[in-house]
């Protein structure tokens, strides 16, 4: 297996699986930064919660292998905001991830955090007309943005645009003091704990271990949500998986940078301990969809001795998962359930968006906070027909899903996703058994590594 730059460099906190049965006002499956964040939040308002996460550690999803980039900037994202929403939509968005940056500057301490500038760049014609367009959204919208051809990077660039204070973060080490924090305001927090089968008109659950949890409110921070929620599929959340390695490198950068060419790179650097690293990524696929995965990264060293004169100390791979509009989904999943949350989608920008959906979710469940304009822009139910589907793909258990991905399920001697039964693909680089159709993936021994499944692989 592979290993992230962030899980190398910390020790992990040791946290106990839940010990017996138990009841709360909020429980939230989920230990990476949206599930803490929301935890941290709800706490910090007196609320009586119990977090749940299935790993031995917190922080060692998708959290602990992302870019750790904090920024309202994602990508090429505003102008197309714009044409699939609108104008006021769009400038929502950012306000809302503008100040989860700010306020994430002041709640974490200075040691987990770094203030940047974020620019987008280009090397090629058609990079810089997607750039030119995102450029005069941003006028639109009132952003402050520069276009320059100034930057740190060792190699041509045609055009940047720059959006300062910006911010990254070690994303273990935040996670880590999230929990702290929570801890310290009455949240319980269980690693260990695989939630095997949730109860939703009866309002519990039961895990791996066999405890079972009593909430008034339930809240899924799983990245795909688990395997009981299996109409979401239905609603075209698209996983893609992407590369990262990282090096020593004798001097950091002044900010953080993302080409919107294809392939598209990510460029950042941290200091952790004294020590100066250097993080690319980059080479995307859909996640599942092809098993030598070594070429991937073999690309992103080749760049990094290139262009850095860098060897690889560390890599990892990341999934994503988008919606259709590119706005992520937190809020209620549908009015027939009104206790149970979601937060999922975040195309790649989960660090911002978990402090948003943080917001978000505790506004609803508190009623207090100002997140009047937030909740019907996040809201699953922007969807059309998404809680009258849902609900149906939960009374028929799963047979129209089935349907969906028959085209995956195919005769081959490899092991069955537990999930809905599609066939997964051995991923030589990472050393997993990845599933093409929702995401999953299980270590060489077929152990759950991420959802939606949560029972493992028969191996016979």
């Amino acid at each position: 297996m592979t290993q992230s730059l962030w899980l190398g460099t910390i020790d992990p906190v040791s946290l106990p699986s839940l010990p017996a049965s138990t009841t709360c006002d909020v429980c939230i499956i989920g230990g990476g930064l949206t599930g803490l964040y929301t935890a941290y939040v709800l706490a910090k308002s007196g609320v009586d919660v119990v977090l749940l996460e299935a790993n031995s550690h917190i922080g060692h999803g998708t959290t602990g292998n992302s870019t750790g980039k904090l920024t309202a900037q994602h990508s090429i994202v505003y102008a197309n905001l714009i044409e699939k929403l609108s104008v006021d939509e769009a400038r929502l968005y950012y306000q809302l991830n503008q100040i989860a940056v700010e306020k994430a500057l002041q709640l974490l301490p200075k040691e987990s955090i770094q203030q940047v500038d974020s620019l987008l760049y280009c090397q090629t014609k058609e990079g810089y007309a997607q750039l030119l367009k995102e450029w005069n959204a941003y006028k639109v919208l009132n952003i402050k943005a520069k276009l320059t051809s100034d930057t740190e990077l060792p190699f041509p660039v045609t055009k940047a645009l720059s959006m300062s204070q910006q911010a990254q973060i070690h994303p273990v080490e935040v996670c880590n003091f999230l929990a702290k924090e929570a801890i310290s305001m009455g949240a319980k927090i269980y690693t260990n704990t695989r939630v095997k089968q949730l109860n939703l008109p009866q309002n519990n659950l039961h895990t791996a271990n066999d405890m079972s949890v009593r909430y008034n409110k339930l809240i899924l921070c799983t990245h795909y949500p688990i395997e009981a929620f299996r109409g979401l599929q239905l609603f075209k959340l698209s996983n893609s998986r992407s590369y990262m390695v990282a090096s020593k490198i004798t001097d950091t950068l002044q900010g953080q940078y993302l080409c919107v060419d294809t392939p598209t790179r990510s460029i950042r650097t941290a200091t952790i301990n004294g020590e100066h690293y250097l993080v690319l990524g980059g080479a995307n696929h859909i996640a599942g969809e092809t098993t030598n995965t070594e070429p991937y990264y073999d690309a992103i060293q080749n760049e990094m001795k290139a262009y850095f004169d860098q060897e690889p100390i560390y890599r990892w791979s990341a999934q994503d998962i988008e919606t259709p509009d590119m706005v992520p989904y937190v809020g209620r999943i549908t009015p027939s359930l009104p206790n149970v949350f979601i937060a999922t989608g975040y195309r790649k920008w989960g660090i911002s968006n978990s402090f948003v959906a943080g917001d978000i979710l505790s506004s609803l469940i508190t009623g207090a906070g100002n997140e009047d304009g937030a909740i019907p822009l996040y809201s699953p139910a922007r969807t059309k027909s998404f809680g009258d589907q849902f609900m149906q793909m939960l009374k028929v258990g799963g047979f129209v899903a089935k349907e969906f991905v028959a085209g995956y399920v195919k005769h081959a001697n490899t092991p069955t996703c537990t999930h809905l039964g599609c066939k997964t693909k051995w991923n030589e680089a990472d050393g997993t058994w990845d599933c093409p159709c929702h995401g999953s993936r299980f270590n060489a021994k077929g152990e759950v590594l991420e959802g939606p499944a949560v029972h493992p692989l028969k191996l016979d």
